[in-house]
């Protein structure tokens, strides 16, 4: 595993090397900024899904965003900045450890950009491991965290809005998710290289 300020680029002869070895490329965006556009509508179900198990538990009220009769307002500290930090360090690594062999793999990248925190990695692995990888930070910190400290009556503000936020920050996952169901078969290896996907039976 290596440690990187950027995220890794697209290698012309990687892709060329992939091809001339009967890889296809996934269908995908090409940028982050398509990507996130593209992801909108998967913010909005995942949103909607981790709301509707919050408000199962403590319904999550407008006062609570800082919203009121009075005004808006909103309040920034310290700690809020840490735990923010803290939460977008867990989602990688929530992607991270379901890469096999994480820790030794020459291949495999953590890090901070300016638009969030990235794990890639380019380990050859089957279709159910990239799907795994892909979702594991929305299910266990938007859906299971909530149902979890939900039955326990620990569903704080703080805690709804995190796992909200996380919610709305997993719809790239979820686009990758979608991306793959829609076009990788079931027994295929796949692989990226930078940030572009191919795959092979």
């Amino acid at each position: 595993m290596k440690i990187s300020r950027k995220y890794p680029t697209f290698d012309e002869n990687v892709e060329r090397e992939l091809l001339s070895k009967s890889w296809m490329a996934l269908r995908e965006p090409k940028n982050v900024w398509s990507s996130i556009l593209l992801s909108l509508p998967f913010m909005f179900l995942a949103g909607w899904v981790t709301f509707t198990i919050v408000n199962l538990f403590s319904p999550l009220t407008l006062k609570e965003f800082g919203i009121s009769d009075n005004g808006v307002e909103i309040t920034f500290n310290l700690f809020y900045v840490v735990v923010l930090w803290l939460l977008v360090v867990i989602h990688e690594i929530l992607h991270l450890v379901f890469i096999p062999n994480f820790l030794r793999s020459k291949k495999t990248y953590i890090g901070l950009s300016w638009f969030g925190g990235f794990v890639i990695t380019e380990e050859h692995m089957s279709k159910i491991r990239f799907i795994i990888i892909s979702i594991a930070p929305y299910i266990f910190l938007s859906i299971l965290l909530p149902l979890v400290l939900g039955w326990l009556g620990l569903l704080s503000t703080t805690i709804k809005i995190l796992v909200l936020l996380n919610s709305l920050a997993s719809s790239v996952d979820m686009l990758v998710l979608f991306l793959i169901l829609l076009q990788v078969p079931n027994n295929a290896v796949l692989v990226n290289c930078g940030p572009r996907t191919y795959w092979k039976l």
